[in-house]
C-alpha cells in the first residue's frame, strides 16, 4: 500500500511539474494563467488531440489504483496541509483524480448491469427457440420450408484441390464481389499503417481478391471501395477502376481477372475516417448495384460469345455475382443490401467486431458510453453487423475464438441454436422460420511470393553469416536494414522484432519494460520496434503519440540506447526484408497485444522462418496449435514475456526446432489452400438461386439495337415486351403440366409467355391500362416517387395532405411529357392506398407502380388488375418466417404492463408476406429496435416498420423496404437511381429516413405531415439520425410551399 501511494504521489507531483511548465510557458508569451487541465471524464472527445502529459498521468493512476489508494493518499495530503500553494493544488488534484476513479467504478457497475440484463433475454430467447426446435426433430416436414428457399446442400465442405477436375470446378466462370470501403486500398505500394483504417485489413482485401482471380474456375472479382479525389491522398485512390491481375487467356481485352473498383462515396474530396462514412453507405450501395448489373451483363454478352460465337444481338443471361462478401461492419451492410436486391448470396467477415470494442471500452471505465458512442459510432457499427448477420449465409472467421467469444455477443447468433439448425436441415426438418448463419474458420492466407527459397534453406543464420553479407560488395543491402542495423553497438546479436501500429492495445510498452527489467535479455539479444511511419510525434493522433511517446520515456529510463531500433519510416515492400534480417540473426518475432483477433504477422513471420511469442488472447492459439513453432504467453506479465524469450533465444537447438516446424506447416496458410477451402465453404453452405429465380434486367443498349435490327421474330418480339412492360412470369402451373423434362419445361415456359403476351395486347383492355401502356412505364427516363406520408392522429390517410402531395406529382409528372413516371409507396395496403388515391381524385393507373405494405408488396396498376406482383412477391420470400413469427411479435412486442388487445393481429392489413398488427397508441408498444432485437434472439429475420401515426406495425420480410423495392424497379426498368426524385414529409414512418440518403435526390415537402411514428423508431441509446443520413447532402432538398411542378423538375 505504502509502495502504490509512493507512485501516486510521483504521478501527482508529475501532473503539477507538467502544469507548471505549461503556466511558464504561457506566462511568457503574455497570457493569463490557464486553469488546471480537465480530467478525461471532463474532457469530452478529445481523440485526435495531441499528446497532453496531464491526461497521461491521470489515466496511469485512474487505471492502475484503487480509489482507496487515492483516498489514502488525499487524506495523507490533507493531515500534511500548509500554506503553501503547492500543498492546496495537490489536494485538489487527490480530490478531482479520486473523483474520476469513483465515476469509472460507477461506470463498469453500469455497464455490468446492462450486459447482466441483456444476457438473461439472451438467454431466455436462445431457450425458446431451443425449446421449439427441439419438439419436432423426429417429424420430417418438407413442404414448411420449401416454398421460402432452394434447399440447402446439405454437406460439409470438401476442400478442391488442384488436382481433381472430375466436377467440373475449371468450366465455371465464378464472378466475385468483394466489398471494403474504408481506408486507403490499391494493388501495390501499400501505405499500411497511415492510419487506423488502413492496416491488415487493406492488405488481406487486396491479396483475397488476387488469389480468388487466380483459382480454377473464377473469372472475375472486383473490390469495391471508395473513391478519393483527395489532395491529402496519392492521386492514385482516385483512379475509377485499377487492375490487380488479368488471366493469361484476356491478352486480348477480355474482362477477367481481379480489379479495383473504386465508388464516390460523400464528399469526393475528402478523406473520411470510417466513423464518418456511416450516412453515405446507402449511395454506395446504390453505385455499387448500378455497377454489378452492369458487369454481370457485359460479362453475360461476353461468355455467351464465346461459347457460341454469336452476335452481340443475340440474348445472354447476365452473370450475377456467384457470392458478395462484405469486409468489416460498413462493407457488411453494403453486401447485404446488395445481395438482397440481386437475390444472391452473401458472406460478411467481421475482422474486428463492435460488441467486443464496446465491451473493452466500458470495462476500462475512462469514456462515459455517450462520449464512446459520440467518437466510434459504436450503436451504428454493431447495427450494421446484425444487419450483415441477417443476411449472411456464412460468416468467415480466423479463429474459434472468435466465433465463441465475440460473435456470440450478438443478437443474431447462437451457438447452440445455430447446430440445432443446422441439424435440422440436414434430416430435411422444417426450421420453424428461424435461422443462424455458419460460422466458418478459414485463416487468411498469405502470398509467399517474396520468401527468398535460397534464405529458407540456409537454416537460419549466425553472425559471420550476417558479417558476410554485410560486407560483401557484389550484393547490396536492402536499405531497409541499414536503417535498423544504425541504432544497434553490436548489430549481430539476435533480433526481437516486434512489427505492429503505435496502437495501445498492442502492449509494446510491457515488452519494452520486459526487456529494459531483464540484464540477461538485453545481453543476449537487441530489440527492433517497427511501429508504422511517423514524421512529428506531436502531429500524429492522440493513441500513437501517447504509445511512441511512452516508448521513448522508457528506453530513455532503462537506458536502452545502442540496444533498441525504432526507425521513423517504412515501406510495405521493405518488411520481408525486416523479417529476413531478424531470421539471419537467429531472432525471434514477438506479438505481445493484449487481444490478437488473428494475428498475420505471426504467419509471416513463420514463413520467413523466424520463431514466435505471442498473446495467448486471441487467434495466435490457433496459429501456434496449427505451425508449433513458438510459445504463448500472459501479454500482462512483462516476466512470462522474458521467460519465452529467452527460452528461445538461448537453446538454440529448440529455436531450430521451431524454425523448422513453422517451415513445414506454413502451406496450411497459404492463399490458394485460403480459396480452395473459401469456394468449398460458399458452395456447401450458400442457397444459390436457380436459374429461373435469377434478376431479370433489361438488355444493354447495344443488344437492343441489334435485335431491333434483326425484328421479325417472335423470340425478339417477345424480348422487347419484356423489357418495356415488365411483365411478371409465373409458369409454375405450365411446368407441372409439361413434366420434368428439359425440353418440354422450356416448350411450357415459352408458351406461357406468349399466352401472356397476347393476353396483355389484346383490345378487351379497360381503356385506362390501355392508355398506361401508352406512356410505356419501363421505357421512362426518370422516377418521381411520392413517399410522403399522411395520416390524422387516429391513423387514417389525411386526404387534405395527400391531395396535395398526389396533386404536385402529378403535374410535375405530366408536365415532363411522358419522361418521368410517378410511383407511390406507401405503408398501407394495396387496397387501401387504391381507396386513398381515389378520395383524393387520382386514378391508381396513373401511377407506373404501387409500393405498399412498407415494402411487402409491389402493384402495376397499368395491368389491368390492382393486385401484388407474384415475382416480386417471389423476390422478397428471402428467409421470411411466415405464420411462425406472427404470434411471436404481439408478446415480444407489448410494452411493460400493456394488454393484449393493444397490439393485436389486424387481419385486415395482412397479406402474404406482411403480419400487421393494430397499435392502441405509442406508449402500449415497444420500438422496432427493441422488438428486432428479441426476433433475433429467437433466430427471426424480418423487417419491422410503424406506420398509420403509430398505430400499426407492419412486419415484412427481410428483403422487403420501400428504398428496396425502389432499387427493385430501377433494375427492372433500366433507370438509372440518379434520375430518381423521392418526394418525404418532414415526418413520417419509422423506415423515413431510410428513404433519404442515396444517389437519387430527396425533396421533402414541409408542413404537410402533422402526424408521424418516427418516435417508436430507436432506444434512447441506439444510435442518431445523424449516423444514417447526411442531412447537408446535395441531394437532399427541401422544397417551398406550394412549389410549382416546373420548380421540381428543377429540383430533380
Amino acid at each position: 500500500m505504502a509502495a502504490g501511494n509512493e507512485w501516486i504521489n510521483g504521478y501527482l507531483e508529475a501532473i503539477l511539474d507538467a502544469g507548471a511548465r505549461l503556466r511558464g510557458q504561457r506566462h511568457g508569451q503574455g497570457g493569463a494563467a490557464p486553469p488546471l487541465p480537465r480530467l478525461p471524464a471532463e474532457a469530452g472527445d478529445q481523440g485526435a488531440a495531441a499528446y497532453s502529459p496531464t491526461r497521461y498521468f491521470v489515466e496511469e493512476v485512474v487505471s492502475r489504483f484503487d480509489d482507496r489508494d487515492l483516498h489514502k493518499t488525499w487524506t495523507k495530503v490533507v493531515a500534511m496541509r500548509n500554506s503553501q500553494e503547492r500543498s492546496n493544488r495537490l489536494e485538489n488534484l487527490c480530490w478531482r483524480i479520486w473523483h474520476v476513479a469513483r465515476k469509472k467504478k460507477q461506470v463498469e457497475w453500469d455497464y455490468s448491469r446492462q450486459l447482466s440484463l441483456r444476457r438473461l433475454e439472451q438467454e431466455q430467447g436462445s431457450r425458446e427457440a431451443a425449446e421449439e426446435l427441439s419438439e419436432g426433430e423426429t417429424t420430417k416436414d418438407h413442404r414448411a420450408d420449401a416454398a421460402l428457399s432452394v434447399a440447402r446442400i446439405a454437406s460439409e465442405a470438401r476442400i478442391v484441390s488442384d488436382d481433381e477436375d472430375d466436377d467440373g470446378t475449371d468450366d465455371r466462370n465464378l464472378y466475385i464481389v468483394l466489398i471494403s470501403i474504408h481506408g486507403l486500398v490499391r494493388g501495390e505500394n501499400m501505405e499500411l499503417g497511415r492510419d487506423s483504417d488502413t492496416g491488415g485489413q487493406v492488405k488481406y482485401v487486396v491479396e483475397l481478391a488476387r488469389a480468388l482471380a487466380a483459382t480454377a474456375g473464377v473469372h472475375r472479382v472486383d473490390l469495391l471501395t471508395r473513391q478519393i479525389s483527395c489532395p491529402d491522398v496519392d492521386w492514385t485512390y482516385g483512379e475509377p477502376v485499377e487492375m490487380i491481375t488479368r488471366h493469361a487467356d484476356d491478352s486480348d481485352g477480355g474482362s477477367g481477372g481481379a480489379y479495383i473498383v473504386r465508388l464516390p462515396c460523400g464528399p469526393r474530396d475528402k478523406y473520411l475516417p470510417k466513423e464518418s462514412l456511416w450516412p453515405h453507405i446507402p449511395e454506395f450501395v446504390d453505385r455499387a448495384l448500378a455497377h454489378v448489373t452492369n458487369v454481370a451483363r457485359a460479362l453475360g454478352d461476353q461468355l455467351h460469345l464465346e461459347a457460341t460465337g454469336a452476335g452481340a444481338g443475340c440474348p445472354s443471361p447476365p452473370v450475377w455475382p456467384y457470392v458478395v462478401h462484405g469486409h468489416y461492419a460498413d462493407a457488411a451492410e453494403v453486401a447485404a443490401h446488395l445481395a438482397s436486391a440481386l437475390n444472391v448470396p452473401m458472406v460478411m467477415t467481421g475482422h474486428s467486431l463492435g460488441r467486443n470494442k464496446l465491451e473493452q471500452l466500458l470495462m476500462l471505465g475512462r469514456m462515459p458510453r455517450a462520449e464512446i458512442q459520440g467518437t466510434y459510432r459504436i450503436a451504428r457499427r454493431v447495427e450494421a453487423e446484425e444487419t450483415g448477420l441477417d443476411a449472411a449465409e456464412v460468416v468467415v472467421t480466423s479463429t474459434k475464438q472468435e466465433i465463441e467469444e465475440q460473435w456470440g455477443l450478438y443478437d443474431g447468433f447462437d451457438l447452440m441454436v445455430e447446430r440445432k439448425l443446422r441439424v435440422r436441415r440436414r434430416r430435411g426438418v422444417s426450421c420453424l422460420g428461424r435461422y443462424m448463419p455458419r460460422m466458418v474458420v478459414i485463416p487468411p492466407g498469405m502470398d509467399f511470393s517474396y520468401v527468398d527459397t535460397q534464405d529458407l534453406a540456409a537454416e537460419g543464420g549466425d553472425a559471420a553469416d550476417l558479417q558476410m553479407i554485410m560486407s560483401s560488395p557484389k550484393k547490396p543491402l536492402p536499405p531497409i536494414w541499414s536503417e535498423v542495423l544504425r541504432f544497434f553497438a553490436n548489430p549481430h546479436k539476435p533480433m526481437i522484432l516486434a512489427l505492429s501500429r503505435p496502437d495501445p492495445k498492442k502492449n509494446v510498452t510491457t515488452l519494452l519494460k520486459a526487456y529494459g527489467e531483464s540484464r540477461h535479455l538485453r545481453e543476449l539479444a537487441n530489440l527492433t520496434l517497427i511501429l508504422g511511419n511517423r514524421d512529428d510525434i506531436e502531429e500524429m493522433s492522440g493513441g500513437a503519440a501517447t504509445v511512441l511517446t511512452a516508448v521513448l520515456k522508457l528506453i530513455d529510463r532503462y537506458d536502452l540506447y545502442g540496444c533498441v531500433a525504432y526507425p521513423k519510416h517504412h515501406k510495405q515492400t521493405d518488411v520481408p526484408h525486416i523479417y529476413r534480417l531478424a531470421a539471419k540473426t537467429k531472432g525471434v518475432f514477438i506479438n505481445p497485444a493484449l487481444v490478437e483477433p488473428f494475428g498475420l504477422t505471426l504467419i509471416e513471420a513463420a514463413a520467413y522462418g523466424l520463431p514466435v511469442v505471442a498473446t495467448k488472447n486471441g487467434g495466435p492459439v490457433d496459429i501456434i496449435k496449427a505451425l508449433h513453432n513458438g510459445l504463448l504467453v500472459d501479454p500482462h506479465d512483462a516476466a512470462a514475456v522474458t521467460e519465452a524469450l529467452l527460452s528461445l533465444l538461448a537453446d538454440k537447438a529448440r529455436w531450430a526446432e521451431c524454425r523448422r516446424n513453422g517451415l513445414r506447416n506454413i502451406h496450411r496458410f497459404s492463399w490458394p489452400h485460403h480459396c480452395r477451402l473459401y469456394l468449398s465453404h460458399v458452395a456447401a453452405n450458400c442457397d444459390h438461386p436457380a436459374p429461373h429465380q435469377l434478376l431479370r434486367v433489361p438488355a444493354s443498349p447495344r443488344a437492343a439495337a441489334a435485335a431491333a435490327e434483326r425484328g421479325g421474330t417472335d423470340y425478339d418480339s417477345l424480348s422487347e415486351s419484356l423489357r418495356g412492360l415488365s411483365i411478371s412470369i409465373d409458369a409454375s402451373h405450365d411446368l407441372k403440366a409439361a413434366g420434368s423434362g428439359g425440353d418440354s419445361a422450356a416448350a411450357a415456359i415459352m408458351d406461357a409467355l406468349r399466352r401472356r403476351r397476347r393476353s396483355s395486347t389484346a383490345d378487351d383492355r379497360p381503356p385506362t391500362a390501355r392508355a398506361a401502356i401508352g406512356h410505356a412505364p419501363g421505357r421512362r427516363q426518370g422516377l418521381l416517387v411520392l413517399a410522403v406520408d399522411c395520416y390524422d392522429g387516429n391513423g387514417a390517410p389525411d386526404a387534405v395532405g395527400m391531395k396535395k402531395a398526389v396533386d404536385l406529382a402529378l403535374s410535375a409528372a405530366a408536365a415532363a411529357g411522358g419522361r418521368l413516371g410517378c410511383v407511390l409507396s406507401t405503408g398501407m395496403t394495396i387496397s387501401e392506398a387504391a381507396d386513398a388515391l381515389g378520395a383524393c381524385g387520382a386514378d391508381p393507373v396513373s401511377f407506373d407502380a404501387l409500393i405498399c405494405s412498407s415494402g411487402a408488396e409491389l402493384c402495376y396498376p397499368w395491368r389491368g388488375e390492382v393486385a401484388a406482383d407474384e415475382e416480386y412477391a417471389g423476390h422478397v420470400a428471402f428467409r421470411w418466417p411466415g405464420d411462425h413469427v406472427r404470434a411471436a411479435v404481439p408478446r415480444l412486442g407489448k410494452a411493460e404492463g400493456a394488454l393484449e388487445a393493444d397490439l393485436a393481429v389486424d387481419e385486415a392489413a395482412c397479406s402474404v408476406h406482411c403480419h400487421a398488427y393494430a397499435a392502441t397508441g405509442a406508449s402500449k408498444v415497444k420500438k422496432v429496435d427493441s422488438i428486432r432485437q428479441s426476433l433475433r434472439m429467437r433466430g427471426f429475420r424480418c423487417n419491422l416498420v410503424y406506420t398509420r401515426a403509430c398505430t400499426r406495425l407492419n412486419v415484412i420480410p427481410l428483403s422487403a423496404s420501400r428504398p428496396r423495392a425502389l432499387r427493385y424497379l430501377s433494375i427492372q426498368w433500366g433507370i438509372d437511381l440518379a434520375k430518381v426524385a423521392v418526394l418525404v414529409g418532414d415526418k413520417g414512418d419509422t423506415d423515413r429516413e431510410r428513404l433519404l440518403p442515396g444517389l437519387h435526390r430527396t425533396l421533402v415537402l414541409p408542413e404537410l405531415v402533422s402526424h408521424g411514428s418516427e418516435e417508436l423508431r430507436r432506444d434512447e441509446d441506439g444510435f442518431l439520425a445523424e449516423d444514417v443520413v447526411a442531412m447537408d447532402s446535395p441531394n437532399i432538398v427541401t422544397l417551398a410551399d406550394y412549389q410549382a411542378a416546373a420548380d421540381i423538375l428543377k429540383a430533380i
